[in-house]
């Protein structure tokens, strides 16, 4: 498997690949219009000139290189905000007391929050069932992070992802159901398909005022802040990055918002630069993952030794990655190391 830039030849092949991915990926919509832009977008943003982050949209594929196709997507914006805001609500508990009846109640409330020059967002990830072992979703979600340890000066300081909120498979949401539908009168998918078209809906439609959480149905507060099942693996997957959760949710499903650092992401902080060789890893080898520095792409998987001073590349790999043996590779563990290792 190969993590790599998306071409502009990719297009049919991406379509096909998230016509599967269910409700509630909206970066990633089913519309070929939209997606052509995304595609077209993410593949010419990798060769452009940055100095500094501005709101550039990157996309990845997994690809399978046994059968050249692509197993899933993921992808980074550079810096949201800016021309097209940031919506989310923030979690906030006030404390209301009674002298009289000695009362005294936290309540949770949702502040709507407008962020016009926010943090790097990554997303845009779905890797397709038959895929999803021997390490893929890791690679396909980890591989983003190698690239910006390659390329930090393209992204910003704080990384954040909104993880996909509880949506059934019709595409209800209980969370929207308690409040969006009030105010666009639209269920979830169309609703959530057309602010990808265009986000002035957002603000003209969306409740300006914080909302009691204590008024919303039973069914919507439950789901507040929780993820898609297909989302717990990715979850669990940034929260062993580093990434924590930052009191906000998005606003038409409800799921978590999480964040860390960029220089203080697992990945990112135990990104070396060594050689690049071919060898015997020995049973110290553990998977790493592997690209070309500075360019950080494309991103393969290798065995050799956590403390290794060269990087032991397969000997198909050195085609893969186009790059000659002793080559500069930027390189990191898969996974962390063990406790007490």
């Amino acid at each position: 498997m190969v993590f790599r830039p998306v071409r502009k030849e990719d297009l049919d092949r991406v379509v096909e690949l998230v016509v599967g991915s269910g409700h509630g990926l909206t970066s990633l919509p089913k519309d070929p219009e939209l997606l052509a832009e995304r595609v077209w977008e993410g593949a010419e943003v990798f060769g452009r000139e940055v100095r500094r982050p501005g709101g550039e949209s990157y996309l990845f594929v997994l690809e399978d290189r046994r059968t050249g196709a692509l197993a899933g997507t993921a992808g980074i914006v550079a810096k949201v905000g800016g021309f097209e805001p940031f919506y989310t609500y923030r979690i906030e508990t006030h404390e209301l007391r009674s002298e009289v009846l000695g009362i005294r109640r936290r309540i949770r409330c949702l502040h709507p929050v407008r962020e016009h020059s926010g943090p790097c967002e990554i997303g845009s990830l779905y890797l397709a069932p038959s895929h999803r072992r021997h390490g893929n979703g890791r690679l396909l979600s980890l591989g983003r992070f190698l690239y910006m340890a390659c390329q930090p000066h393209r992204f910003e300081r704080e990384v954040i992802a909104e993880m996909r909120g509880v949506v059934d498979d019709r595409g209800r949401c209980p969370f929207w159901e308690a409040i969006g539908r009030h105010f666009f009168g639209l269920d979830f998918p169309k609703a959530d398909y057309l602010s990808v078209r265009d986000k002035r809906i957002i603000s003209e439609l969306m409740p300006a005022h914080p909302i009691y959480v204590p008024l919303l149905p039973e069914e919507a507060q439950r789901v507040i802040g929780r993820v898609h099942p297909e989302t717990e693996p990715a979850l669990a997957l940034l929260r062993q990055e580093g990434f924590r959760p930052l009191g906000f949710v998005d606003i038409f499903d409800g799921g978590p918002l999480v964040g860390c650092p960029r220089d203080q992401i697992r990945t990112v902080r135990e990104t070396r630069v060594l050689p690049a060789s071919s060898g015997d890893p020995g049973p110290a080898g553990v998977p790493h993952l592997v690209a070309p520095y500075p360019s950080g792409v494309p991103v393969v998987l290798a065995l050799f030794p956590r403390d290794a001073p060269e990087a032991l590349l397969p000997p198909e790999g050195f085609g893969v990655l186009r790059i000659p043996p002793g080559a500069p590779v930027a390189c990191a563990p898969l996974r962390p190391a063990p406790a007490g290792a």
